[in-house]
């Protein structure tokens, strides 16, 4: 059983996030904290029209997000524990990709006030994939508003994840590559994935699938 009581899972869209969050969430009897992309009203729009609907967006989620998180000060998070799909303070990271200058500006006052009232996870695990397969999750699980994605979009996505948790120092945090694994259909990536899950109590780790070894 792991120690730790709050875990985030972190990474691009279509990397698995909400998955292996309702996975774990079963798994440890926890309390799953999911965030729904489609209640955002610009969701669809923004993705056709990027620049157009990007801080109408980024806002929708900065305060969805927020609102979804000040109710976990009220959860008696120590009896249960907790496993959420999203990592708050990682909002800024699209923030700083679509907004212009004057529209980030005002959203970083917005955040770093809210950030700092936001409960910090005890282990973060951003999982990684290529672009290629994340192409081809986002495609396999049909969701209409997510159509006019481009490689483009996700390449550089991919790009702002992966400096963004190079740099990241807030808790400790497991890096997993997704692109040979399947925590859903094979219980050994699973129990491994939770095993060393168990393990990360400071830093970064850099986590090897047990698929990888063989």
């Amino acid at each position: 059983m792991l120690t730790q009581k709050y875990i985030a899972i972190e990474g691009p869209i279509g990397v698995g996030k909400t998955s292996l969050c309702e996975i774990l969430a079963q798994k440890l009897g926890a309390r799953p904290v999911l965030e729904i992309a489609e209640e955002n009203p610009f969701i669809k729009d923004f993705y056709k029209d990027i620049r157009r609907y990007a801080f109408q967006t980024q806002l929708f989620f900065l305060l969805s997000r927020y609102r979804q998180q000040s109710e976990l000060h009220q959860t008696d998070l120590f009896s249960k524990g907790l496993v959420s799909d999203y990592l708050f303070s990682k909002d800024r990271l699209f923030a700083n990709m679509i907004l212009d200058d004057n529209e980030l500006r005002l959203y970083e006052q917005i955040h770093s006030t809210l950030n700092a009232r936001v409960l910090k996870p005890d282990l973060v695990v951003y999982l990684q994939a290529s672009t290629d397969t994340l192409l081809r999750r986002i495609s396999q699980r049909g969701r209409k508003f997510e159509n006019p994605i481009t490689p483009e979009y996700l390449e550089e996505l991919n790009k702002a994840y992966n400096y963004y948790f190079f740099h990241y120092e807030e808790t400790p945090l497991m890096v997993v590559n997704t692109n040979e694994i399947d925590f859903v259909h094979r219980d050994a990536d699973l129990d491994d994935l939770l095993t060393h899950m168990g393990r990360c109590q400071k830093g970064t780790v850099y986590y090897q699938p047990v698929s990888m070894k063989r």
